[in-house]
């Protein structure tokens, strides 16, 4: 039998490796437990910014940075040394498509807080930018990762504060939203996972990997459907807890104290200091209480970045709290 010219060889079937299937179905884990708290917190049960402070706020950074990280990795697996383009692309439309799905969902859920460039869309671009560091040497790579996580905290400029430019992530401001995940510097996860992928491949390490025992079977299923699940679970929470919360309501917050927590809070994650952002909230609460406009805030009849009362007023406030 005359075999195939290596041209005319068709690619090997993607190791699997049950074991990253199985720390894949953990980070999910882990995701639905931050989201849990996060739901937990929209419906009224947990104080105003609990889960975008302190230790929740860094255990939301691992848990993201361990997913693109492992994107990173599952594109070595999937197409080095060989480029797969027909299955390259089907998976990128999925993640692509359902990053959109993401944002129309959010834009009508919770429009102040929509997800335009969320942990999927980054996935999307990571993945293209990806492409371009397959067969560099991984020491490259892991330049361009500490480069892609070092700028956005030396360098920011307001021209990136244009709304077509926020996926970048050199704005001097930080965008309104439930899940913002720029590319700086979050591909710099996504290039060291590239990076890692490639030293284990040359060293041998991912045949050890596989030999080893894989998990649980429903963390490996996870692990396996991730976006599925990605997709899935935070209606799901969020129908647990509305069904609670019809049954068990939690217990009305003081409106002002609530408005104050979680102004003071935003404010904060967009970089101002602490006192600043104490003197501005309580200079807009006035403000809105003079004007008879903080009811129609609470109850949504006004839109905070719509209406140019509100607006003239947060920018007076800016320039007393300055």
């Amino acid at each position: 039998m005359t075999p195939l010219p290596e041209s005319e060889i068709p690619p090997a079937k993607p190791l699997r490796i049950g074991i990253l299937d199985t720390a894949r179905g953990v980070a999910l884990l882990a995701m639905a437990s931050y989201h849990f708290t996060w739901d937990l917190e929209f419906f009224g049960y947990l104080e105003p910014g609990t889960a975008t402070q302190g230790l929740w706020k860094l255990y939301a950074r691992a848990i993201a940075s361990s997913f693109i990280f492992m994107a990173g990795v599952s594109l070595v697996l999937a197409h080095y040394p060989t480029l797969r383009l027909q299955s390259f692309f089907r998976r990128l439309g999925m993640v692509v498509a359902a990053a959109i799905a993401i944002t129309v969902a959010t834009a009508i859920a919770t429009p102040q807080g929509m997800v335009f460039f969320g942990i999927l869309h980054n996935i999307a671009a990571a993945s293209l930018i990806g492409l371009l560091f397959l067969r560099l040497p991984p020491a490259l790579t892991i330049l361009a990762a500490v480069s892609a996580i070092t700028l956005p905290n030396i360098y920011r400029s307001d021209i990136f504060d244009a709304p077509y430019l926020l996926w970048v992530g050199l704005s001097q401001r930080l965008p309104r939203s439930n899940d913002y995940v720029p590319i700086l510097p979050w591909i710099g996860a996504f290039l060291f996972g590239m990076a890692t992928a490639r030293i284990a491949r040359s060293a041998g390490w991912f045949g050890t990997l596989a030999s080893l025992p894989a998990g649980p079977a429903i963390l490996r299923w996870g692990g396996r459907h991730s976006l599925l699940v990605y997709l899935l679970h935070q209606p799901l929470l969020i129908a647990v807890v509305y069904l609670t919360s019809i049954i068990a309501p939690p217990q009305k917050a003081d409106p002002i104290q609530s408005y104050l927590q979680s102004c003071e809070t935003a404010c904060r994650n967009e970089g101002s200091q602490a006192a600043i952002c104490s003197r501005f909230c309580a200079c807009t609460m006035d403000k809105l209480m003079e004007q008879s406009l903080f009811e129609p805030l609470q109850s949504g009849a006004i839109q905070p970045d719509q209406d140019e009362r509100v607006l003239q007023l947060a920018r007076e406030c800016t320039a007393v709290s300055q």
